[in-house]
């Protein structure tokens, strides 16, 4: 195969006492989703910490392209083209999909000369496009996201990140407190940046939606790699006795 886009590899990080991940490795390449599965206190949370800047390992490597990689924050992961979305989205309720996905690198131009103002027109048509290229369809483009479903939120936070070119994307838990019809717009989110080749690590809890959308799972189990699975060539339950140690 290709060169991975994230490779980690022998990755420990510890708190005092508790290892939260220990020897921990696994691969990401373009056009892959790589679903993370296991129990609260897994390592799940501690591992995507330390792969977008959150977390300095104890001891491992993280190669990105190919390249080791150590960030001091989550800002320096983002401006290498890893972008997390967690389940509060970080979206600005009162303000558009355009503002939000500027939110803190707001576009300006010159008004009367000399006056800097901000560039709706950027900011519309930077909205226009990234929901053009997820094949997701708004009818009020400058409404602000508070007005839209779950779905659609989810769909304005994956649209800011691929706006600013993100190569990985982590999502955690997507499809959390979303209903059926709205869990498969997610699914389908997902599946249309994969044909875009970014690459995807995907959090959840809902197996049903683990083995919708993975090209391999990765199990983890009390700080260690419990094991590794295509989701053809494996069952529900078999990944359930992998996360409880069955």
């Amino acid at each position: 195969m290709t060169e991975p886009l994230l490779d980690v590899r022998g990755v420990s990080k510890y708190f005092g006492g508790v290892h939260a991940l220990e020897d921990v490795s696994m691969d990401l390449h373009a056009g892959e989703v790589v679903a993370l599965a296991g129990d609260n206190g897994a390592g799940k949370s501690t591992l995507i910490k330390a792969i977008s800047g959150v977390h300095k390992v104890d001891r491992g490597d993280i190669l990105l392209e190919g390249k080791p990689v150590t960030y001091e924050s989550p800002q320096q992961a983002r401006d290498h083209g890893i972008e997390t979305i967690y389940q509060d989205l970080a979206l600005a309720d009162n303000l558009s999909i355009g503002a939000n996905i500027f939110l803190g690198r707001e576009p300006k131009r010159k008004a009367f000369g000399f006056l800097p103002v901000l560039d709706r027109g950027l900011m519309a048509d930077a909205a226009k496009e990234t929901m053009r290229r997820l094949d997701f369809h708004v009818d009020r483009l400058s409404a602000p996201v508070s007005a839209f479903s779950g779905g659609q939120r989810q769909a304005v936070a994956i649209g800011r990140a691929i706006y600013w070119n993100a190569k990985i994307l982590i999502m955690d838990e997507p499809t959390a407190a979303l209903g059926v019809p709205e869990q498969r717009k997610v699914i389908a989110l997902i599946k249309s940046l994969k044909e875009q080749g970014k690459g995807v690590i995907f959090i959840s809890h809902n197996l049903g939606d683990i083995f919708a959308v993975a090209d391999r799972i990765v199990v983890l189990r009390r700080g260690i790699k419990a094991g590794e699975r295509k989701p053809d060539e494996t069952t529900g339950d078999e990944i359930v006795r992998l996360m409880v140690g069955g």
